[in-house]
């Protein structure tokens, strides 16, 4: 085989080499990328929680003030 053969062999495995490597660095970061969002949508969700509106809680609390409400109004 002649030299310019095996240049142009070598070069190639070079290039495909480093594509490889680049590529394999790509998944690393997009499954570091996935982890960091995965983190950031159980923050909201825990936001989403934490801040859901009053109604849920505001009947017992209405129900739980009615003696104070009835004694206000005797006074």
């Amino acid at each position: 085989m002649p030299a310019a053969a095996w240049m142009t062999l070598s070069v190639g495995a070079v290039i495909i080499l480093i594509a490889a490597v680049a590529l394999i660095r790509v998944i690393y970061h997009l499954n570091y990328v996935r982890g960091t969002l995965g983190t950031v949508l159980v923050g909201a969700l825990v936001i989403a929680h934490q801040t859901r509106t009053v109604p849920e809680a505001l009947t017992s609390v209405n129900a739980n003030l009615k003696p104070v409400r009835d004694f206000c109004e005797t006074v």
